[in-house]
This record gives structure tokens, sequence and C-alpha cells, in this order.
């Protein structure tokens, strides 16, 4: 039997024609049983609507870690490594992340106290708080009544030494109740956005690049960003903006020589744009909080030079400019009308193409609020696909 797809539940403020192909609710495909017909069905979903959601799906850890390696056979270590190594402990992932012990490729995230949970006797979860990463901060009162801010505009990826993980699953074990909140960007443009607590949003990186005027989709299809080594140690120091989409410039960072040891070999130079398996279209995928550099490449011979930004091709190196531009580029797409929260609940799964969506930690929840869930993805098997000869000629 076909496996049947729903379009999921958009909030008012969406715009829904951005959102045709994007998400859907899977029904008739049991993530702990499926066939080999029933996944390829289930694979071309996910890269053609990018996010799939399943409704009250009962799922071990191990099976979930099954589902997950599905999409990648040959991959095999949890996307932001083993966690061992002194690089892993000085990341501000680090206190965010719990492993299942016999599983160790999912993780347990959330908030509050857990106890006798997948061989953890007892593991003390701490949601991202914006207060502990943005420069500027929500006041208390605003707080106390349901203010509140993306936490970090992501792709998973550890963007050093592992490439990034093709799909992500996040699995709902508890899901505390609780009043809407309001993600208030505070960047001067006024936008606010209503959210279920505890929210995890997404946005398209197909609609990050089509939303781009034709001088900046030319940028995207030329440039490459180069990621700083150990970025997460790198940019711990460092403090976010109000948005959530990149790091300001305060010369904050870690210095080189301070971080961890690192080999430059490791270091990852990804295109902007990566390229869909199956649709092949070319979706805006930039971590901007770990960027460090910026490669353009010139203008392809006979390209039309008016108005050309980069026309000659660069290579941007200080950070306030490298992120300012990252920045002029990935705003309009997180802008209220564009986010997806989702609003979840207890048995949930949500599977997403990493490649081709990023997503935020949203809100704050009180120290009792108890939330648990299973999170996994896999360091990929090959690299992400870049723009093609064709698409330079096209977008350039």
């Amino acid at each position: 039997m076909a496996i049947e797809l729903v379009p999921v539940p958009l909030p008012e403020t969406a715009d829904a024609s951005k959102f045709a192909n994007f998400a859907r609710e899977v029904k008739g495909f049991d993530p702990s049983n499926f066939t080999s017909e029933q996944f390829d069905e289930l694979k071309e979903a996910l890269y053609k609507y990018d996010a799939l959601l399943f409704r009250n799906i009962d799922l071990t850890p191990e099976k979930q870690y099954a589902l997950t390696k599905a999409f990648d056979p040959a991959s095999e270590n949890y996307g932001h490594g083993n966690k061992q190594t002194e690089a892993d402990k000085k990341s501000i992932l680090h206190p965010d992340l719990k492993t299942i012990p016999r599983v160790p490729q999912v993780q347990l995230i959330g908030n509050g106290k857990v106890y006798d949970h997948e061989g953890l006797a007892e593991a003390r979860l701490k949601h991202p708080h914006h207060k502990t990463f943005h420069k500027s901060v929500v006041n208390q009162e605003d707080e106390d009544n349901g203010i509140t801010r993306f936490y970090r505009w992501h792709i998973d990826a550890a963007l050093y030494n592992l490439s990034p993980p093709k799909v992500t699953t996040l699995y709902a074990v508890n899901v505390p109740k609780g009043p809407k909140q309001v993600v208030r960007y505070d960047d001067g443009t006024g936008d606010e956005l209503a959210v279920p607590l505890g929210t995890t949003a997404f946005v398209s990186g197909r609609t990050m690049f089509e939303l781009l005027p034709p001088e900046l989709k030319s940028v995207a299809v030329r440039g490459q960003v180069k990621y700083a080594p150990h970025p997460y140690v790198w940019m711990a120091p460092a403090k976010a903006k109000s948005t959530g989409l990149g790091i300001e410039s305060e010369g904050l960072e870690m210095s080189l020589d301070e971080l961890p040891p690192w080999d430059a070999s490791k270091q990852k130079i990804y295109p902007i744009l990566w390229k869909n398996p199956i649709t092949k279209e070319l979706s805006f995928q930039v971590h901007p909080c770990g960027v460090a550099e910026l490669i353009i490449a010139p203008l392809p011979a006979g390209a039309n030079r008016d108005g050309a930004v980069f026309p000659d091709g660069a290579h941007l190196t200080d950070l306030k400019e490298v992120r300012e531009l990252l920045y002029k580029m990935q705003r309009p797409a997180i802008s209220p009308n564009l986010v997806y929260p989702h609003d979840w609940h207890e048995k949930d799964l949500v599977l997403f193409h990493n490649r081709g969506v990023l997503h935020s930690v949203v809100g704050a929840f009180k120290e009792d609020q108890v939330r648990a869930f299973h999170q996994c993805n896999l360091a990929a098997s090959e690299e992400p696909v870049g723009p093609s000869a064709d698409d330079v000629s096209i977008w350039a």
C-alpha cells in the first residue's frame, strides 16, 4: 500500500504559497517496520518536501537509529562526533546533549530532570536559552510575559572533519504543556511570531535562495564558505545576533592558537548552495555562526556584468564583511511568514532533510518543565553536492 502524504497544519502567519512543497504528514508508514519499496517512497517524499511528520509513533532508539541510517547506509557515527575529545568538551553544544548508552548515535535533549530513561539513571537536561548566547537579551518582565527568541539558526553539522548529516530525526518522548510564546526579532523590523511552547522552527533553504535578487543569486551560485576549525569552540566566547542568525562581530571569537589542536586539511569549505539529490533544486545551506571566510568565483565568460557583485571574484576574510553579506542574504527567509514552527505532541517523529532546511531551538522553559526528545543524525558518507556548471551559467 502506498504511503499517504497530507499537508501539515500551517500557522495563520504562514504564507501558504511558500509552503506548497514543504512539510507533509506521513500516513501508512511504520518507521519501525518498513519494506524497501516503502522506504523508497519515503525517501522521495523527504527530498521533495524537506520535512516529514509522523504522529503517535512508538519508536525505540534502536529503530530511530535504523531509520536515520537507512538514508545513508555507509554512515555510522553521530553527526557531531563522539564527544570524547578536548574540542568536544569545550564546544558550546556539549551541555545540551546526553547520549543514550546502548545506542550512542541517539542523543537525549530537552529540559529538566529525567530518571531511569533508556539506561540513564538520571539526566539533567537544559534547554538552550538565548540569554547564554545572544548579545542582547529579553528582559525578565517580558520573558515572564512569554516573550522569547530564536536561539540559533543552524544546520546539524560538525563543520570540521565530519560531513554534514543528510537527515535528522527528532522524536518527542515528553512534551510539556504551556501557553504560546512570542518570538521577538528585536532587529529594528518589529517582526514577531507567535509559536507553541518549545517549538522547533524550520525554514526552507530553497526559499532562502529563491528570495534573493538576481545579483545575490549570482553571488550564491558562485560562492563557497570556509568554516573555522572547531567552529563550536571558536564561536563559544562570542555572542549572537538577536535573531539567532549569526554572530555579532566584536572580535570575541577564540583565537586559532587557543583552539584545541586542529588540522587545516580537516577544515570544511562548502558551496553556499547544495543540490537536492531528487529534485535537483538548489538550497542556501550556510550555518552563519561558524563561517570564517567567503570565497566567490569570477563571473563565467560571457555573463552580463551590469550590476554584478564581485564580478571578478573575491576572497573575503574580514569577519564583519563576511557576516554582513551572509546576513543580508539569509535574513529575508526567516521572516515570520516563512517560518514553520512545529507544534509538538508526544510521540511525534519529525524527519527532516538536514541539507535542505535550517532550523532553530526556540523559547524558554521553567526548571520544572520536563521536555525529553531523542535526536539522531549521522555524519554523512559523502559531502554535499554544489551547483553544476549549468546552474552557474543560469544564475550567475
